[in-house]
């Protein structure tokens, strides 16, 4: 084996940026990512064991029945060093675990795209005072607006229309759907330009919005209402705030349970996105009603390059027993004192040759199948393997290029 040290221009280190295609159809309060469909298998109708238009994020219990397989689960043992799950609270941490009791969770977890429909983002929730009876207010109603308040005024240098209150409106009063995106759909940011929101009356589509300013404004590109802005999205934090309240067309759908019939609207836009919204709660009508949601998202990939070179005269030697001509004594002595191994074996002549029977000329070559990489103490912390091994003659040069993704 030759052990030989990456030269100063051997290792180089690159970010690879990529944007993949993410794609989301709802219709009929199901969700389809990617037109990908629901693969069956030997014990589960669904072996990745999550619902329609989620993504599995570790992948665990892959093709599990519950009654024949039990899924698997993390789990913790309450203990001094006071490692918990976030999902169990410091209080119930502490009055409900004794030390040596187990505390669990659950896998599959999954992810999906989120609707949240708000008729008046900045109301508060009303307390009373147990004291003086007057009520005050409390909690906000819509806290996941609140949270995003202050990422809107900041995004007011890109357009006014982020902004909470502006001549475009007060989005406290004004009424938002908010559609949320988890990131592990388009990793660092979606990428501007990219979005594209399709809303379909009885298949025909009614209207579309897209970015092409890449500013975060939504504005209508298909439509009886072109040019106007629809919405905001934030493509660092993956939320899309719909506000355009114009009709569509003149056709009449009900969209929530409880609702009336109403045109088709922006502030519609996503119906069943996990909200709980299908045929069965808001009516038949609601089935003439599909959405697609599409953005390609960034990712950034740590590239570690690394040049491994075998040189003219060196790695010419192999640990394959193949290497060394069959049938040699290994040994040349060995005692309790002493172990000597046979200095005089001979090597296996694997030079090719034109003629039958006939030996060409030995010259020393060895086939490369195996890289190692080590560190500064010798370890070793990686290994390449050639889909091929590779010739190598004395005489030659031949320098092998290895990328790892970090």
């Amino acid at each position: 084996m030759t052990l030989k040290k990456f030269g100063p221009n051997d290792v180089l280190k690159n970010t690879m940026k990529a944007h993949p295609s993410c794609e989301f159809f709802v219709f009929d309060g199901k969700i389809y990512y990617n037109n990908t469909p629901t693969i069956s298998g030997a014990f589960a109708s669904n072996i990745l064991n999550v619902p329609d238009g989620h993504i599995s994020l570790y992948e665990y219990n892959i093709d599990r029945a519950v009654d024949l397989n039990p899924f698997i689960y993390p789990f913790i043992t309450k203990d001094s060093a006071g490692a918990s799950f976030k999902t169990a609270g410091q209080t119930i941490y502490t009055n409900e675990f004794v030390y040596g009791d187990t505390i669990t969770g659950s896998y599959p977890l999954s992810a999906s795209i989120v609707r949240q429909y708000m008729t008046t983002p900045g109301a508060r929730k009303t307390g009373v005072n147990k004291q003086t009876e007057e009520t005050y207010e409390a909690a906000p109603l819509y806290p996941h607006f609140y949270a995003l308040k202050n990422r809107l005024n900041y995004y007011g240098r890109r357009s006014q229309q982020y902004l909470v209150s502006s001549s475009f409106g007060n989005k406290n009063t004004q009424t938002i759907n908010l559609i949320s995106i988890p990131s592990i759909f388009y990793g660092a940011q979606i990428k501007p330009g990219s979005i594209s929101l399709k809303w379909y009356f009885t298949g025909s589509l009614a209207a579309e919005l897209q970015d092409n300013k890449r500013n975060g404004e939504l504005i209508e590109v298909s439509g009886s209402n072109i040019g106007n802005i629809g919405g905001v999205v934030l493509y660092d934090e993956g939320f899309l705030l719909l506000t355009g309240s114009w009709a569509l067309n003149s056709e009449s759908i009900i969209m929530a349970a409880g609702a009336s019939a109403d045109s088709p609207k922006w502030i519609y836009f996503g119906a069943g996105a996990n909200d709980a919204v299908n045929t069965t709660t808001a009516g038949a009508s609601y089935s003439s009603a599909s959405f697609n949601l599409s953005f390609k998202g960034t990712t950034q990939t740590q590239v570690i390059t690394m040049m491994a070179h075998a040189a003219r005269g060196e790695a010419n030697y192999s640990n394959n027993p193949t290497f060394l001509k069959y049938g040699q004594q290994q040994l040349k002595l060995t005692s309790s004192q002493v172990y000597e191994e046979n200095t005089e074996r001979q090597l296996k002549n694997i030079v090719s040759s034109s003629f039958k029977d006939f030996d060409a000329p030995f010259k020393r070559q060895v086939y490369i199948s195996r890289i190692a990489i080590y560190d500064d103490n010798k370890n070793l912390i990686g290994i390449a393997t050639l889909a091929n091994p590779i010739l190598k003659k004395e005489d030659e040069d031949i320098s092998f290029k290895l990328k790892l993704d970090v």
